[in-house]
């Protein structure tokens, strides 16, 4: 493309007119492309556009396979339209496609679908997130049962917890494989926690109070008020199996009887 012989010469005016339409397929080729050029550049605006939809058909393929191919591929391309990206980097795209999918109209009939896209974009901030070590039983078994209670944690960089008033673990779970999806029993809201220790990513269901036991944890609060902020939600809230299920998951890396960094906080609902 020639752009000497045209009046925007300016580097940013004409990036600014050749990238407004790239996310525009109705919008006229701009007048900075020269004529020869209007067919390469709309070859290259579709080749965007798939690009983006391939990049969120990759972090949400529970989502995709739920609603098929064909919807999708249509729910992407209109979200692409609203919400271009606004970072290079592929990573990053999709933090709001979960929002979206809340006001797509298409997908009314499904109000689970946007909790499950919400487990998959925090399954990737898991995938990407710091290494760290873990909990283990025997750090526990460490500690003065008379101090249990004034432990506090710091969240292992991955650790994420999300709360649905739909069965969207149960939905999640079932669509991240390749065996054929048969009937979901469960019709009650479900928490998870969502973290890496090692090489693979968790997904896993949260028992009763669990999400608010493990919320206040990464709060920076000590075990005796995240126990007792679990019991006035859930009177069965099990400290014991929670216990367990934290150490089991390596949804904390550090043990302490002090405040954890605020930047050790931010953990809460990706």
């Amino acid at each position: 493309m020639r752009r000497d012989t045209h009046p925007l010469t300016d580097d940013h005016s004409f990036a600014g007119a050749f990238a407004a339409g790239l996310l525009a397929p109705d919008m006229a080729v701009p007048d900075v492309i020269l004529a020869a050029s209007a067919a390469r550049y709309a070859v290259y605006r579709n080749n965007i556009t798939v690009s983006l939809i391939e990049a969120l058909a990759a972090t949400f393929p529970a989502t995709k396979r739920i609603v098929g191919d064909d919807f999708f591929r249509a729910m992407a391309r209109t979200h692409i339209r609203a919400c271009p990206p606004r970072s290079p980097l592929l990573f990053h795209y999709g933090s709001a496609f979960a929002a979206f999918i809340d006001t797509y109209p298409p997908a009314s009939g499904m109000p689970w679908l946007a909790d499950v896209a919400r487990i998959e974009r925090a399954w990737l901030y898991a995938y990407h997130a710091a290494e760290a070590g873990t909990l283990s039983a025997q750090d526990f078994a460490r500690v003065d049962p008379a101090r249990l209670g004034d432990i506090v944690l710091t969240p292992h960089p991955a650790a994420r917890v999300l709360s649905s008033a739909y069965p969207a673990v149960s939905i999640f779970s079932a669509n991240r494989k390749d065996e054929p999806v048969g009937r979901i029993a469960a019709r009650e809201g479900e928490d998870a926690l969502i973290t890496r220790p090692g090489a693979d990513v968790i997904v896993r269901l949260l028992p009763p109070g669990g999400a608010i036991f493990l919320r206040t944890l990464m709060d920076g609060e000590d075990l005796a008020t995240a126990a007792g902020a679990a019991l006035a939600s859930q009177n069965s809230f099990d400290l014991a199996l929670n216990l367990a299920g934290l150490i089991e998951t390596g949804a904390f890396s550090t043990l302490a009887f002090g405040s954890p960094s605020d930047d050790a906080r931010q953990h809460d609902d990706a």
